[in-house]
């Protein structure tokens, strides 16, 4: 008999849990991952794969998990992916895979994403196994970044026999999942033994070197490089253009979760405290971004914190767990609100004032515009508030290459299935293309990329 629902999760108490930066969930234990996978109906024509941007042979790898062949299961889901650790922790699989899931037609969709991770840590608890290299090509490829997208781009291509080197502008390899994702969502140890499979590789890793101030994409081809792939993300903090933005308390969510996640790390010895917070924090915005600041914000003492959304709850554009998450919190929501200054005393924020909102025509993105009440301003109280309104691209990485293409949004131009830009040898995948989304739609466009590298450095030889 088929189980409607899917196998509970243990997850921390959340009065317990704002008080620590430990994972929420330990993950499903063996007994119940293999009750999970065997909810699993095998389909015929598995639409959940056609759900995953990296296309993992999905029951492939529950079945092995089914008949407790965990480490055939691990070698399934490599063949597709080099971070199913960090893939099973902050994938929005409600969206992808499970959203696909034909099971979800009519019960709980089978939780794959909690299957991947089980796989995943089952396999880091015994042993970490190092993919195939292919025989050596004799061409060398540069990675300009080291998130998602470029980790992909370099495992793809070491498996294909061709030289890497991953250039990072911080002391760290990870980009935004080492970053710019809390501790309680994936801890730090995780993304660095996933980063450990690309070494054994034979990945190489510059660190410390920024494209445009320490060397241009032209220089490495001109030099030691056949091809180059720009995977660097979005790492300039949108701003809100309002009155007060500058005041001390006034956080971009991308420094305040950078911030907060370089503390403790060696290669930075000056971060030895986290960002202060007052007694009330406000977050600006309704992204996993904006959630994952409101959450960091009482774990660093905060005995309050608002998210303000200039929308409604029915577009929060957060997924469903992480805002449900958020609410068990005690994260306090107001919605249709748009703040238009920060004031200040002495230096220190004291309040926002605000704007009620209603919703207009469509936008370009297909959602309600909000559009400001006249006359329905008021005032809020706050100690720190905390700005995410999203990325765009730095402009140092694309300024300093001749030729590349640029959209409106100061994005790189590429080709969605191959990455190729207006530059031949230079590709591009992930949050510099398509501004900021997620890790997995970022390592499925460096997986398409990859290919069409190979592609052109094999036609390069020939």
């Amino acid at each position: 008999m088929i189980r409607q629902h899917q196998t509970p999760v243990r997850m921390q108490d959340p009065h317990t849990r704002i008080h620590n930066f430990t994972e929420v969930s330990p993950g499903y234990a063996e007994q119940e991952a293999i009750a999970e996978a065997e909810r699993c109906l095998q389909c015929a024509h598995p639409t959940c794969v056609e759900g995953c941007p990296v296309h993992i042979n999905i029951p492939g790898f529950i079945a092995r998990v089914k008949e407790r062949r965990f480490a055939d299961a691990i070698a399934v889901i490599e063949e597709a992916s080099y971070l199913p650790a960090v893939c099973g922790r902050v994938c929005p699989h409600e969206d992808q895979c499970e959203g696909a899931c034909v099971m979800g037609k009519r019960f709980e969709p089978v939780a794959i994403g909690r299957l991947e991770r089980f796989v995943a840590d089952w396999d880091i608890a015994h042993g970490p196994c190092c993919p195939p290299v292919g025989p050596p090509t004799g061409r060398r490829v540069a990675v300009i970044g080291s998130g998602p997208a470029g980790l992909t781009v370099a495992g793809e291509l070491r498996k294909r026999g061709h030289a890497v080197t991953i250039f990072e502008r911080l002391p760290v390899a990870g980009g935004v999942l080492m970053y710019g994702i809390p501790a309680f969502r994936l801890p730090k140890d995780i993304v660095t033994r996933e980063i450990g499979v690309l070494h054994r590789m034979g990945v190489q890793f510059e660190l410390g070197r920024f494209v445009g101030r320490d060397y241009t994409l032209d220089e490495l081809l001109a030099t030691d490089y056949d091809a180059v792939f720009i995977g660097a993300g979005a790492s300039l903090p949108r701003q809100l253009g309002i009155p007060g933005e500058d005041l001390p308390d006034v956080y971009t969510a991308d420094n305040f979760l950078l911030h907060t996640n370089l503390v403790g790390l060696p290669e930075f010895p000056d971060y030895t405290d986290p960002p202060h917070v007052g007694k009330r924090v406000i977050t600006i915005g309704g992204g996993n971004v904006a959630m994952d600041a409101a959450r960091t914000a009482l774990r660093l003492g905060a005995e309050e914190s608002i998210i303000l959304y200039r929308r409604t709850a029915a577009e929060l554009p957060a997924s469903g767990k992480e805002i449900a998450c958020t609410t068990d919190e005690g994260v306090q929501f107001q919605f249709l609100t748009a703040p238009i200054r920060f004031t200040a005393v002495d230096d220190h924020l004291t309040r926002m004032e605000c704007v009620r909102m209603k919703l207009g025509a469509p936008d370009a993105s297909g959602r309600r515009r909000p559009v400001p009440i006249p006359g329905s301003e008021f005032t809020i109280s706050a100690d720190t508030a905390i700005v995410a309104i999203g990325n765009d691209p730095h402009p140092l990485v694309t300024r300093s290459t001749y030729g590349l293409e640029l959209n409106r949004h100061g994005c790189i131009n590429a080709d969605p299935e191959t990455g190729e830009t207006s530059r031949p040898g230079i590709f591009a995948g992930g949050d510099i293309v398509t501004c900021p989304s997620t890790v997995v739609e970022a390592m499925g466009a460096g997986k398409r990329a990859a290919a069409a590298i190979d592609r052109y450095l094999r036609q390069k030889g020939e």
